[in-house]
C-alpha cells in the first residue's frame, strides 16, 4: 500500500530529489514550500515539475503558519514527515540572525507540533554539518562533546536538534536529525559554491576564493544523501531519537575542488582571493561509523563522477 509522505521544502534542491525518490518507489508525496525568493522561483517551479504526477501534490505556504501546516496535515494525513524547509546559508544568516531563528527554530516547532496533533508516525529533520563549528577533532562524530556552532545558521540547526529531542521525549514519535555535509549535484542551489564556480568559470568570470584555499569540505552527492534520508525514514523507529551524519568521508581542499571543476568544465578559472569569512569553518569531515552500522549508509558517488553529473545538468544553462 502506498504511503503518504509530507516533504517540507520539497521545491528545493534536496527536497525535490527526496520527493522524486519517494514517488519512484510508489509513495504519495505532498510538498509544502513557500517558494522563498532567496533564489529564483523559476528554478523551484522546475523542481516541482520534475515531480509532477497523480501521486504528487503541492501546497504553497510558510512553515511558521500553524493553521496552514495543521490544515495540510489534516487533509493529507501523512504517515511520515520529512522536514527540509529552512533558511539556508552561513553568510546570509549573519546579516539576518533573527529571521533565521524564526524560520528554522520556530518553524520546526510548528511542524513538530502539527505532526503530534495529526498522529504522524515518524519524522526526519534536516540538520547540518555546520553544527560542529571548528571542532578540533576529525572526523566529526555525532556524539562529540562540546559542539559549538560559530554562525547563526549553524546555531539554529543545533537548536533544531534540541527541539526535535524535546519533541521525541514528550511524544515518543521516532525522530531523526540528519547532519548533511555539503550536498551537490543537479538542481543545486545557485548560491552554493560548486554551482557558482561552474557557472562563472564557464562564462569566463572571476571566482572568489575565501582564505588560502586550504579549507576543506566533505562534498556529498545528492543521490547518496537521498539514500540516507530514505533509510532514516525506515529505521528511525528502532532508535526513538537519533542523529546521523550523512557525508562522503572524503574531504577535499578548496584549491583541489577548483582544479577538479576546471577539468570538468574544460576551462581555467580566473581567481580572486579574499579573506576568510566570519562564520565559515576551516573543515568538515563526516565520521560515518554510526550511519554505516545503523542505516546501511554507504556513499557511492565519487567527486569526479558527481561533478560531471552536475555539469551535465548545468552545461546548457550557462551557454
Amino acid at each position: 500500500m502506498a504511503r503518504t509522505v509530507l516533504v517540507t521544502g520539497g521545491a528545493g534542491f534536496i527536497g525535490s530529489h527526496v520527493a522524486r525518490a519517494l514517488l519512484d518507489r510508489g509513495d504519495r508525496v505532498v510538498c509544502l514550500d513557500n517558494l522563498d525568493p532567496f533564489y529564483d522561483e523559476g528554478l523551484k517551479r522546475e523542481n516541482l515539475a520534475a515531480c509532477a504526477g497523480e501521486r504528487f501534490s503541492f501546497a504553497q505556504g510558510d512553515i511558521r503558519d500553524a493553521a496552514l501546516v495543521r490544515r495540510v496535515m489534516d487533509e493529507s494525513r501523512p504517515s511520515c514527515v520529512v522536514h527540509l524547509a529552512a533558511r539556508a546559508g552561513v553568510r546570509p544568516s549573519i546579516a539576518d540572525p533573527i529571521g533565521y531563528a524564526d524560520v528554522n527554530v520556530t518553524g520546526t516547532s510548528v511542524v513538530l507540533d502539527a505532526c503530534a496533533r495529526a498522529g504522524v508516525r515518524r519524522v526526519v529533520v534536516a540538520s547540518s554539518s555546520s553544527v560542529y563549528g571548528d571542532a578540533p577533532r576529525v572526523p566529526f562524530r555525532e556524539d562529540d562533546e562540546g559542539i559549538m556552532p560559530i554562525s547563526p545558521y549553524a546555531a539554529t540547526k543545533r537548536a533544531t536538534e534540541m527541539v526535535c529531542h524535546a519533541h521525541w521525549h514528550l511524544t515518543r514519535m521516532p525522530t531523526a536529525c540528519l547532519r548533511f555535509f555539503t550536498v551537490y549535484g543537479p538542481r543545486q542551489r545557485p548560491d552554493l559554491a560548486i554551482c557558482k564556480f561552474m557557472r562563472k568559470i564557464a562564462q569566463g568570470e572571476a571566482i572568489e576564493l575565501y582564505g588560502d584555499g586550504t579549507s576543506s569540505r566533505d562534498y556529498t552527492y545528492i543521490d547518496d544523501i537521498v539514500a540516507g534520508v530514505l533509510s532514516a525514514m525506515e529505521r528511525v523507529d528502532r532508535f526513538g531519537f537519533r542523529v546521523w551524519n550523512l557525508g562522503s568521508d572524503s574531504p577535499v581542499m578548496l584549491n583541489e575542488l577548483v582544479s577538479r571543476i576546471e577539468e570538468v568544465v574544460g576551462r581555467a578559472a580566473r581567481v580572486a582571493r579574499v579573506g576568510r569569512q566570519a562564520g565559515d569553518v576551516a573543515r568538515t569531515w563526516a565520521d560515518l561509523s554510526r550511519s554505516r552500522a545503523e542505516l546501511g549508509y554507504s556513499p557511492r558517488v565519487s567527486l569526479e563522477d558527481g561533478l560531471r553529473a552536475q555539469w551535465g545538468w548545468m552545461r546548457d544553462r550557462v551557454s
